[in-house]
Formats: C-alpha cells, sequence, structure tokens
C-alpha cells in the first residue's frame, strides 16, 4: 500500500501490473469507508499464461480484485458493486457462475456487458469492484 502524496486522505494499493506506472493508475484506492478497484484482468501474478476458459478467467479477476480489497482492509463481504465486461455473450453463463462462486455470498449489484474487445485478445472478461467497508 502507498500513502497518498500531500497528506491525501487515500490510500492506494499498487500492483505488479505495467499498466498502472505506464497509464497513471492505481489496482485499488481507499477513501473513507469506500474502496474502488481499477479494470482487473485474468493476468496471472506469476507470469503464467492466461487461462483459456471464460469460468476460470472470471475466478482469477476475482482472486486479484478481492485481494486488492483485503489489502486495503476490507473483505470480500464489504463488496456492493461489480462490473463484468465480456468478449463474447456465449461466455456469459460461466462468467455468471464464476461470479456468484466468488461474491454470492456477499451478493453485490452486478452488470455484465458485452464489449468490441479488451486490451489483450486472449482475456475473455475484466471487472470492475466496489466495496464499502468500516471506517478506520
Amino acid at each position: 500500500m502507498k500513502p497518498a502524496p500531500g497528506g491525501d486522505p487515500r490510500k492506494r494499493l499498487q500492483s505488479a501490473s505495467p499498466f498502472e506506472e505506464r497509464y497513471g493508475f492505481s489496482r485499488a484506492l481507499r477513501v473513507g469507508d469506500r474502496i474502488e478497484v481499477a479494470g482487473t484482468a485474468p493476468i496471472p501474478q506469476d507470469g503464467s499464461a492466461v487461462p483459456p476458459s471464460a469460468y476460470e478467467q472470471m475466478r482469477l479477476c476475482a482472486s486479484i480484485a478481492l485481494h486488492a480489497i483485503e489489502s486495503l482492509g476490507g473483505r470480500f463481504e464489504d463488496v456492493v458493486r461489480t462490473r463484468m465486461f465480456v468478449v463474447d455473450a456465449a461466455d456469459a453463463d460461466e462468467i455468471g457462475r464464476a461470479h456468484g462462486d466468488a461474491f454470492g455470498a456477499a451478493r453485490p449489484v452486478a452488470t455484465m456487458v458485452v464489449v468490441a474487445g479488451l486490451l489483450d485478445p486472449a482475456w475473455r472478461v475484466e471487472i470492475e469492484v466496489e466495496a464499502i467497508v468500516a471506517p478506520e
């Protein structure tokens, strides 16, 4: 976790993604009782290949996003919204099932939209996650 400059009350979390530095964003940001997680793609942290199935990609995205929330003091039960960007509507059931496995107990509001493409053609899903946590 990296403190924000100049007494800014925001707490930022950076990951190993080269896109964060290059494009000027944080993996996640906590302001008060809110945690926002940036678009999270199925990029294995160990550098291995992107999983081929939409289900496994969604599970990986959820794992990365939940790790970010936990790193900023939240829990999966604190998740209140998810957004799923998918490139093929035929993957909706697999992605939805993986979403339920990861977030079902929290029952957040969720949106799934089909998009023309994602940054890497191997990615079948990318997610954004929001949580509301107990004040520090």
